[in-house]
């Protein structure tokens, strides 16, 4: 493929501080590497402690531990996004109650969800599709009044805020992602983030396969044992050592990422209104940190035309995701709710390339040409 989807950007010290990982003598996680990374996160982001983890779906198994989950407890998630956002959840024992999507974009519409709490309902959990913040005001205000928890699966939206804060440091918890689609990565990996003090030290026993291993290791107590339920959620010291690499670099990451996202939104206004195309909204209240940009065609069909057109051009585009509540696992099991945005987002929504070294001006002059079937 001339231009593929996504390609994985690398800034040239991953190597280096991986071999300098192996030179330490402890690369099975929780070193020095881990420590820088879990550090920097909690001192730029602002989060009250930050865990690595190898991936994002373990990073939200560990935030449905941390909330208690058992069986027979509701929780809210947005039908439109990756399964492991119910997944984590329904491996607990919970009945995922499936929220729409906004009208104007995928992120969860915040004003059905009064109607979607009951006395079951133990955790909302939100999804800031392409790194742009959901009203998280009101879904706070909302969560506060009934006792409820907030979970943001940031999995997308590294460096981006809402308002003065960044996404991750609002609810009490927060998982990211840095799978190699994601703005930085290591492969596979991701992040906990703990904004309320009541799971701090819970989240360490989990993250240590059930044990008190960090208190241990910090001289708190004499020996350590197993004391809670957990997995071994930590990565290894080469995980940790090829996202350090990264993190020194993501301020010119998302710089360049940044002036891709704007070249697509200025040069596709034209081709956009003579299709009847909407392209990604901008961000008013919140930040953008150009984790992706899709447009929404006006049916499936055009989807799938402009699809296979880009692609005889030797361009990768690509749908994203299907509604959760019409899944094969989970159809059976929703309440049978009509969720038309979610829907429509199925059917309508397209991803352009996105990638630190994208030529966009090929990816716009492939658009540009496609003329509508007749």
């Amino acid at each position: 493929m001339k231009i593929p989807f996504n390609k994985p950007y690398f800034t040239g010290k991953e190597t280096k501080y991986i071999e300098d990982a192996v030179k330490r003598g402890m690369i099975s996680g929780n070193g020095y590497y881990t420590k820088k990374c879990q550090t920097y996160f909690q001192e730029s982001f602002g989060f009250k402690k930050a865990l690595l983890t190898t991936s994002c779906t373990d990073a939200l198994e560990m935030c449905a531990m941390l909330a208690n989950i058992k069986p027979g407890d509701e929780v809210i998630v947005p039908s439109y996004t990756f399964v492991s956002t119910a997944l984590a959840f329904v491996r607990q024992g919970a009945n995922i109650v499936f929220a729409d999507s906004k009208t104007d974009n995928p992120n969860i519409d915040e004003t059905q969800l009064e109607t979607l709490i009951t006395n079951k309902t133990k955790a909302i959990v939100v999804v800031h599709y392409a790194g742009v913040a959901c009203n998280m005001d009101t879904i706070m205000a909302i969560a506060n009044a009934h006792s409820i928890l907030v979970i943001e699966d940031a999995a997308q939206a590294i460096c981006s805020r809402y308002k003065e804060k960044y996404l991750g440091a609002i609810g009490h918890m927060a998982a990211f992602s840095f799978h190699e689609t994601k703005n930085i990565i290591s492969g596979e990996g991701g992040l906990l983030a703990i904004n309320d003090d009541r799971f701090i030290n819970r989240a360490e026993i989990i993250w240590e396969k059930g044990t008190n291993r960090a208190e241990f290791f910090r001289g708190e107590v004499n020996k350590y044992g197993w004391v809670d339920t957990g997995s071994s959620f930590l990565p290894s010291e080469i995980i940790a050592a090829f996202l350090w690499a990264q993190i020194e670099n993501i301020d010119n990451i998302q710089k360049k990422r940044l002036q891709l996202w704007h070249y697509y939104n200025n040069a596709l206004v034209n081709w956009a209104h003579a299709h009847d195309i909407k392209l990604m909204p901008e961000p008013e209240k919140e930040t953008n940190n150009a984790h992706m940009f899709y447009v929404v065609c006006k049916s499936m069909a055009q989807r799938d035309a402009i699809i296979k057109y880009l692609k005889s051009k030797n361009i990768l585009s690509v749908f994203h995701y299907l509604s959760l509540h019409k899944s094969q696992f989970y159809k059976n099991k929703h309440d049978g709710r009509a969720l038309p945005n979610s829907d429509k987002f199925s059917e309508r929504l397209l991803r352009l390339p996105m990638f630190y070294e994208l030529d966009a001006v090929e990816v716009v002059k492939a658009l540009v040409s496609y003329k509508t079937p007749r």
